[in-house]
């Protein structure tokens, strides 16, 4: 069932189930794109079949790479069979490539396309069109390609004119971004010497890991690094196809842990779930606010660990969350906010510049929605300040009408709001929760029955 564009979402009086998530979005777009470049067939199993995964699949089959869906899709996750010849074996596309809404689609191909001889347009909707471009074509311009944008290089539709070999570059990122270290490094695929990404701020390694499983060497510079991150890789190495099982996406896993520590009735229980040390802030947060999360280890494919969790109710205090942390849990920021309206005490959020840049503005939107629900946030800057209503009725919620502004991550943390909110929430935009959590409303009605 599609959800809705707008959904009206009432309280819950408990919750309890037990959840098997979609494919985690990052993985899949990369799982795809590695695919692409391998030689052969490789199958993706419980990758996500949400609208931003399926535009790096649209994207590939324009340039000549074949990918049968195998199987119906179910809860979001979906069985791709991937065959290819290899980068050598693309083809021009005769038209625009159409990133839709993702970003991560952009970026990561954008990477890959410069070290691919011919031209290509990466473009997408008007908010992709509004997402920064530049962080990405003065690296891959350093390295030979020739990439040009709009607004003085800076915003999409991007053009690419890719060469092989590209040369190998030491490069320092500006923002904290995996997508940008992730597009060098896919690069580098194609590149002569030496390729180094530096960061200061360490972001999630599932390129690095991914690479590694399918023969490809990638070093930890920087191993052991308490907050940033070198990782390096020669240029021109060749890549293996590889069968890959897709763990549950712990971006989607962090609103059931919010609504579960959050509500005063509620036990649920994740399956699966990716808990790379480099993506789990959500869990490590919510546990420092209180949560009574129970983690239960299961391993997990070709280097990605995986763990059921359950989550009840809790207790939650205010923390602060520095810009380090706030850069790991970029994409669960919003529903941390309102773990926060739910918690003892004042939160702190700081170094959340980059929500300004995602598909809305997410530091403006869920300020805006959350205050209409009744919390208490303020914005200064790039810092919010979230003062818990923890010891309020209802944590001083209530029904209102809010805008999601077709973002998916406002979209269901209106969602999970609603259900602890003493009346009605209608949220507008809601449908853009199938941007990564397709059946998210299905599954909402499921745990509060």
């Amino acid at each position: 069932m599609d959800a809705p564009t707008v959904a009206r979402v009432g309280s819950a009086d408990r919750l309890r189930g037990s959840l098997r998530l979609p494919g985690d979005k990052s993985i899949t777009h990369r799982a795809l794109l590695l695919a692409a470049l391998a030689e052969g067939e490789s199958r993706i199993l419980d990758g996500s079949d949400g609208l931003d995964c399926n535009s790096t699949a649209a994207a590939l089959r324009a340039l000549g790479v074949e990918i049968e869906r195998i199987g119906a899709s179910a809860g979001g996750r979906v069985d791709r069979v991937v065959r290819s010849g290899g980068r050598r074996a693309w083809r021009e596309a005769t038209g625009p490539l159409d990133a839709g809404n993702s970003g991560t689609t952009l970026r990561l191909l954008a990477g890959v396309l410069a070290g691919t001889p011919g031209y290509a347009i990466l473009d997408g909707d008007d908010s992709l069109r509004r997402r920064p471009v530049a962080r990405i074509i003065e690296p891959l311009r350093r390295m030979g390609a020739t990439l040009y944008a709009r607004a003085g290089d800076s915003l999409p539709p991007l053009t690419i004119i890719g060469r092989s070999p590209l040369r190998g570059i030491d490069h320092q990122t500006t923002v904290p971004s995996a997508q940008v270290k992730s597009a060098v490094l896919l690069a580098g695929l194609s590149a002569e010497g030496r390729v180094l990404v530096r960061e200061s701020v360490a972001t999630r390694d599932h390129t690095e890991r991914m690479l590694r499983a399918r023969g490809v060497d990638v070093v930890d510079v920087a191993k052991g690094a308490t907050r940033g991150s070198e990782v390096a890789m020669e240029g021109g190495q060749t890549m293996l196809a590889l069968d890959e099982q897709v763990p549950g996406d712990i971006s989607a896993a962090a609103f059931w842990l919010v609504a579960g520590a959050a509500h005063p009735d509620a036990d649920l229980v994740v399956e699966r779930v990716g808990v790379n040390p480099t993506r789990r802030a959500v869990i490590d947060l919510l546990l420092a606010m209180g949560a009574r999360i129970d983690e239960d280890p299961s391993g997990g494919p070709n280097g990605e660990p995986t763990a059921r969790l359950r989550v009840r109710s809790s207790r939650l205090e205010a923390i602060d969350i520095g810009p380090a942390d706030t850069a790991r849990a970029i994409d669960e920021i919003p529903i941390l906010c309102f773990a926060a309206a739910c918690a003892h005490g004042t939160t702190r959020i700081r170094g959340a510049g980059e929500l300004r840049h995602k598909e809305s503005d997410r530091i403006g939107g869920i300020a805006a929605g959350l205050s209409a629900l009744g919390a208490r946030i303020e914005v200064q800057g790039d810092e919010l300040e979230i003062r818990g209503n923890g010891d309020r009725p209802g944590f001083g919620l209530h029904g209102t009408i809010v805008e999601a502004h077709e973002d998916h991550r406002l979209a269901m943390t209106f969602a999970i709001a609603a259900l602890l909110a003493p009346g009605a929430v209608s949220i507008r935009g809601a449908a853009s929760a199938a941007v990564s959590y397709p059946g998210f409303f299905e599954e909402l009605e499921r745990v509060r029955a």
